[in-house]
C-alpha cells in the first residue's frame, strides 16, 4: 500500500530521511541524547535570533500542552489575560485559562477578519487589570494570519506581556525576536520545521522565566523547572520522546540544507499558489482574501451540491493518495487543505486532479462547484 501524502497542518508528511532518523534507540540520560538535546534548542532559537533574550524549553506531548504551561508558568495567579480569537484555536487557548483559573476577558472577530493593534490598544486602555496578551499567530482552523509584530509593539507600549501561539507559523513565516518583544512563543515539531509530533516547545523571555517559579499549576508543565533541570543537568526531567527529538534533529538539519526560512516560506508560498490556481479553475473558491491567507493550510468552501459529503469526498481523495482536513468553521461548510510538509507544486497539482476526480466520481458536476467571488 502506497502511503498517503498528507495535505494536513501537523502531522505532515515527513522526509525519508527523518522517518529514519527514528530508527535507533537512544537512551534518555545518555551525554550523546543529551547533546541532541541541546543541539537542537540552540538551532531553534537561532531561527528567531533569540539565543540572548530567550531561553529554548522542550516539552513532551503536543503543542497544546506546551500553550498550557506557557500559560501556567508565566502568567501569575492574579494576573489576569486578554485572548484574541478568530478561530479555534483562540477559543482553545480561552478554555486553557479557564480551566487552570487564570482570569481572562476575550475579544473575538470573524473567522476572516485578523485582529488589528488598534483593537488591542483599545481593549488595554479600558481594562488596566490586563496583565497579558495571548495571540494566535496563524489560526490553523482557517489559515488566516493575524498581524503579530503590529500587535507586539501595541502591547509593549502599553507594559503587558505578550504570548504567541505560533503553531503553524513558526519556521516557515519569520519572526524575529530581537524586533517582536514577547514573554513567550510556542511552537511544536511536526509543523513547519517537517519533524514528527510529539514534542513542543516555548521560547521564553529569559527575566520572565526567572521570575516565574511557582506560578504553575501543574509538576509535569512547569517551564521553570523544566528549564531549571535542563541547565543543571542537561536532561530532561522526565522521560523524553526520544524518537521525535532525534527526528526534529534531521528534520534541522535539512531545513538548513534547504536554505533555512526564506527557502522554506517561498516552496511553502509556491505550494499554497499552485494549489488556490488548481482549485480557482475548478470553480472552488477559498474561504480567506489572499492579503490575509498564510501559506500554511487554506479553507474551501465545500460545493453546494445536495450529493456533497465530506466523508464520502475525504475517502475518495485518500484513495487518490491525498489525505484532507475537515473544515473547522461553526457558520460555513468547508474543508482544509494543508500546503506544508515534504511537499511540493507537482504533488500539490496532483491533489487538485485528485480533488477534480473525486467530485466527478461522486456526480458532482464542476460547473456547479460554487461560483468564484
Amino acid at each position: 500500500m502506497t502511503t498517503p501524502i498528507l495535505l494536513t497542518p501537523g502531522p505532515l508528511t515527513t522526509s525519508a530521511r527523518t522517518r529514519q532518523a527514528m530508527l535507533l534507540d537512544w537512551g534518555s540520560w545518555d551525554e550523546r541524547f543529551n547533546q541532541l538535546t541541546a543541539s537542537v534548542c540552540e538551532q531553534l532559537l537561532a531561527i528567531i535570533d533569540g539565543a540572548h533574550s530567550h531561553h529554548c524549553v522542550p516539552l513532551q506531548g503536543s503543542g497544546t500542552f506546551a500553550v498550557e504551561a506557557a500559560i501556567g508558568t508565566l502568567v501569575p495567579r492574579d494576573g489576569k489575560v486578554l485572548v484574541l480569537i478568530n478561530g479555534a484555536y483562540g477559543k482553545r487557548l480561552a478554555k486553557i485559562c479557564e480551566v487552570l483559573g487564570r482570569d481572562f476577558s476575550t475579544f473575538e472577530t470573524a473567522e476572516d477578519a485578523p485582529t488589528t493593534a488598534a483593537d488591542v490598544d483599545r481593549l488595554l486602555h479600558a481594562d488596566q487589570a490586563i496583565t497579558h496578551v495571548a495571540l494566535i499567530h496563524c489560526e490553523t482552523s482557517t489559515g488566516i494570519l493575524n498581524p503579530l509584530a503590529q500587535i507586539a509593539r501595541v502591547v509593549k507600549q502599553h507594559g503587558k506581556r505578550l504570548i504567541v501561539d505560533a503553531m503553524s507559523s513558526f519556521g516557515a513565516l519569520p519572526i524575529d525576536a530581537r524586533e517582536v518583544p514577547f514573554d513567550a512563543l510556542i511552537a511544536a515539531s511536526g509543523k513547519c520545521l517537517e519533524g514528527v509530533p510529539g514534542m513542543g516547545f516555548v521560547f521564553a523571555d529569559k527575566q520572565a522565566l526567572a521570575a516565574a517559579e511557582g506560578n504553575c499549576h501543574s509538576l509535569a508543565l512547569d517551564l521553570f523547572d523544566q528549564h531549571a533541570y535542563m541547565a543543571r543537568t542537561g536532561q530532561w526531567r522526565f522521560t523524553p520522546p526520544t524518537h521525535v527529538v532525534a527526528a526534529l534533529h534531521e528534520a534541522l538539519l535539512q531545513y538548513a540544507e534547504e536554505g533555512g526560512l526564506h527557502a522554506r516560506h517561498q516552496r511553502y508560498a509556491r505550494n499554497c499558489q499552485a494549489l488556490l490556481q488548481g482549485m480557482a479553475d475548478l470553480g472552488l473558491r477559498s474561504f480567506l482574501p489572499a492579503a490575509i491567507q498564510a501559506p500554511i493550510i487554506v479553507t474551501f468552501h465545500a460545493p453546494q451540491d445536495s450529493r456533497y459529503r465530506f466523508k464520502d469526498f475525504y475517502e475518495r481523495v485518500k484513495a487518490r493518495g491525498f489525505i484532507l482536513y475537515p473544515g473547522k468553521l461553526t457558520q460555513v461548510d468547508t474543508f482544509r487543505v494543508g500546503c506544508i510538509g515534504d511537499v511540493d507544486q507537482a504533488q500539490m497539482r496532483a491533489a487538485v486532479t485528485a480533488i477534480a476526480d473525486a467530485l466527478h466520481a461522486m456526480h458532482i458536476p464542476l460547473p456547479s462547484i460554487g461560483t468564484p467571488a
